[in-house]
């Protein structure tokens, strides 16, 4: 009988916490897409929503891709307003991201999200757009590069991995990408993590400087820490090295405009790992180079980022 009681109890107390964690998990994705609703407008590609976000209304088009773990809001936060002063920039939701609907797991790639992301600029209006991708979005946007390379007209992987990198996977992600981990860790994580917690991470990001005031209210980590986004964000970055290797003997085809832009303290995607390399396999590809930047570069070194386009725009202009 003593057994009996603990087995009961054992799974009396599971179904206790799996209501609870399917119940707060429910309650915190409403508030955060109540507390950040749709900014932009909605484009219909292959039967899935896109979210894209439309600043400017003059200028060469310009397309902003978000990395890990954001979204659109990541990009609209400094950079896009400023570039909209003289671009026509589109920041489109990646898909998973913010409110723009996931591809299918065995279809996401950064050569299925390139595709898409540049049907859905297409559609939104953006004709041969500079390309700009920072850190996974740089990799998304580098993608875009190699494998459609008529639509667009000049290329910015901001922070941005491009090469091969002996380190693991963060353990995060070896937890959460997993079959297992995408049941049973993902839920836990999305219901359970305290808000403090998320706010020190985001600031974590941002060394060696300091986050931004403001920025994390703007940007809105609890859109992140969503079930369905935390599933797509792990998979793609436990996915991402295998991507980049197919796509690096391409590099050297690249006959576009490039200019890359990496802070040399950047312990997230290190420069010398990859901007400086990549620089070198692109054809009369520029790195600007950011003394003791981490790897929020948009945020923190806007006006380079945007010196970085204005130099892909020239060149292109030139062409």
């Amino acid at each position: 009988m003593t057994w009996l009681r603990l087995v009961s109890s054992a799974i009396l107390v599971t179904l206790v916490l799996s209501g609870a964690t399917w119940g707060l998990d429910i309650w915190r994705a409403r508030t955060a897409e109540a507390r950040y609703p749709p900014d932009g407008e909605f484009v219909t590609v292959g039967g899935r929503r896109v979210h894209m976000v439309i600043l400017g209304d003059q200028g060469p088009d310009l397309v902003l891709i978000h990395g890990a773990s954001g979204s659109a809001r990541d990009l609209t936060f400094a950079l896009a307003p400023e570039l909209a002063k003289r671009y026509r920039v589109f920041v489109p939701d990646r898909p998973g991201f913010g409110w723009s609907d996931p591809l299918p797991a065995d279809h996401d790639t950064i050569f299925d999200q390139a595709e898409l992301l540049q049907q859905a600029s297409y559609a939104a209006g953006a004709r041969k757009p500079i390309v700009l991708g920072h850190s996974y979005g740089g990799a998304v946007a580098i993608a875009w590069a190699v494998t459609l390379p008529d639509t667009l007209s000049g290329l910015v992987p901001v922070s941005s991995p491009s090469q091969m990198w002996s380190t693991p996977l963060p353990m995060l992600y070896q937890i959460t990408a997993p079959p297992l981990g995408q049941a049973l860790a993902v839920p836990l994580i999305s219901a359970w993590t305290p808000p403090a917690v998320l706010t020190s991470e985001v600031e974590a990001v941002f060394a060696p400087q300091e986050m931004p005031q403001g920025y994390a209210r703007w940007f809105g980590p609890g859109m992140t820490l969503r079930e369905g986004t935390m599933r797509v964000n792990a998979r793609q970055r436990a996915e991402l090295k295998a991507q980049i290797k197919r796509m690096i003997p391409d590099y050297a085809d690249l006959k576009l405009p490039v200019v890359s832009v990496h802070g040399d303290a950047d312990t997230i995607v290190g420069e010398q790992i990859h901007a400086i390399p990549f620089t070198r396999e692109v054809p009369g590809a520029e790195l600007i180079s950011l003394p003791g930047i981490g790897h929020m570069t948009p945020q923190v070194a806007t006006d380079q980022v945007i010196a970085a386009v204005d130099r892909v725009e020239a060149r292109a202009t030139r062409r």
